[in-house]
């Protein structure tokens, strides 16, 4: 184990623990990275997709793209999910695609303590997940508009970004390296 996360400890400042939000594109490892990170940094996980609306995961399984209509509930559970962690002390690792600017600034404005985690890599690498993957509600059509929809996080955001090109505990180490670097 590389480093040992320094805001993981208790904040005896009152600041609550940050609240990671692992996104990418369907496909880059969220639900995987996701999970081991909340058990190396000992957070709770919770799966964005288990926050969707009923009509959003018909719809996303009838290979039919959502809307930013069809995204705003889900948007909203999201938020709540991520206050309700704040406000108990933080320490939360929540999945959501979070793929333009403006679906990120309704997770982050107002709330320091969250950190945005972009899973990156290179659409054939994903693509070629997608098609192997089993069992989840999105089919691999719509990868597509994910990548047409996707509005890489800038600096200003202060993303971590981890190459999902490395093994699983690398990139665990590499957000890991990044919180201990912004909070240095």
């Amino acid at each position: 184990m590389r480093g040992v996360l320094l805001i993981s400890e208790p904040q005896g400042d009152g600041k609550p623990r940050p609240v990671l939000i692992v996104m990418g594109v369907s496909g880059s490892g969220k639900t995987t990275v996701g999970k081991a990170l909340a058990e190396r940094l000992g957070f709770v996980f919770q799966e964005g997709d288990d926050l969707h609306p009923a009509a959003n995961i018909a719809k996303m399984s009838a290979g039919v793209p959502l809307t930013d209509q069809d995204r705003a509930p889900w948007l909203a559970a999201i938020v709540a999910w991520i206050d309700s962690r704040l406000a108990g002390g933080g320490g939360g690792v929540i999945t959501c695609s979070a793929l333009k600017a403006a679906y990120r600034r309704r997770l982050t404005e107002g709330r320091a303590a969250v950190k945005l985690v972009y899973l990156q890599g290179p659409e054939a690498l994903i693509a070629a997940r997608v098609a192997h993957r089993a069992g989840h509600f999105m089919p691999p059509s719509l990868l597509g508009s994910q990548f047409a929809d996707l509005e890489a996080p800038t600096s200003k955001e202060g993303a971590i970004v981890v190459s999902i090109e490395q093994p699983l505990a690398g990139q665990v180490d590499a957000v890991v390296e990044g919180l201990n670097d912004a909070s240095a």
